[in-house]
């Protein structure tokens, strides 16, 4: 007989001490990072873009480094005090610097200062609401709830599947919620993808009915209040240079599109 799985996802002071220091680097790092892109973008300070043999090195790069070195430190040695503050921050600044290029993961294009782009915004927004959950001690995650390890894992994965899902459709506000609510995941995922997405790009053939569907209901120039927000933070996309009342998608944006920050 197998012995019993106990899962303990519960979040003592020194975690949640820890899941502050990650939390104010992700914003620390987030901010500045912002303000260091539109100040290149602008033209302004001694800031310039970094480039290895030619090709552009994005900032999520280091993103992935720092949350690599983070994540390899905490498994291995497991430290205490100051030590893992040190690796909670140092994780925090890595998820900032990879969120902000969120959007370049996703479309596998870099759709930074377009309309695509803002995805990252919300992808930041969501994750550091997660974070402040952890600080105050609510885990989204937590297994105590009676129905044991596999439900708890079940809804983890199913969820994060639809939440996918949701991402790939266009909808990253619902799909990153859906992390916490399952059913928002859903309903973005049953929803219609909007046609930048990379979902309408792979099943919205050009010229069948869900891809005209689709760009009925999410006009180029469509824009939401949210927006207002996600500029105040970003900065202004780029202005679209098809015309928009034409059928045919927008073609990839420049690869060298952050040299313009």
């Amino acid at each position: 007989m197998s012995p019993d799985v106990n899962l303990d996802l519960g979040l003592d002071l020194e975690s949640r001490a820890a899941a502050a220091w990650m939390l104010g680097s992700f914003v620390v790092v987030f901010l500045g990072t912002r303000l260091v892109v539109r100040l290149i973008r602008a033209g302004k300070g001694p800031f310039r873009n970094q480039a290895i043999g030619g090709v552009h090195l994005h900032h999520l790069v280091w993103g992935i480094f720092l949350m690599l070195i983070a994540g390899v430190g905490e498994f291995t040695y497991q430290p205490d005090g100051p030590w893992l503050y040190v690796l909670a921050a140092a994780f925090g600044a890595g998820a900032a610097l990879t969120l902000d290029e969120f959007a370049l993961w996703l479309h596998l294009s870099d759709v930074y200062w377009e309309r695509e782009g803002r995805v990252s915004v919300d992808a930041v927004l969501v994750v550091g609401a997660l974070m402040a959950l952890l600080v105050v001690g609510v885990n989204p995650f937590d297994s105590d709830t009676g129905d044991g390890v596999l439900a708890v894992v079940s809804t983890i994965v199913v969820g994060g599947l639809l939440a996918i899902v949701a991402l790939f459709k266009g909808r990253p506000l619902l799909g990153l919620l859906g992390l916490l609510v399952p059913v928002l995941a859903l309903f973005a995922a049953v929803r219609l993808a909007r046609p930048t997405s990379p979902w309408a790009r792979w099943r919205y053939p050009e010229g069948s009915s869900k891809a005209v569907r689709s760009r009925r209901r999410f006009p180029e120039r469509d824009s939401r209040r949210w927006d207002a927000v996600v500029e105040a933070i970003a900065g202004r996309p780029n202005e679209p240079e098809h015309d928009p009342d034409h059928d045919a998608p927008p073609a990839d944006p420049p690869r060298e599109q952050e040299g313009a920050r």
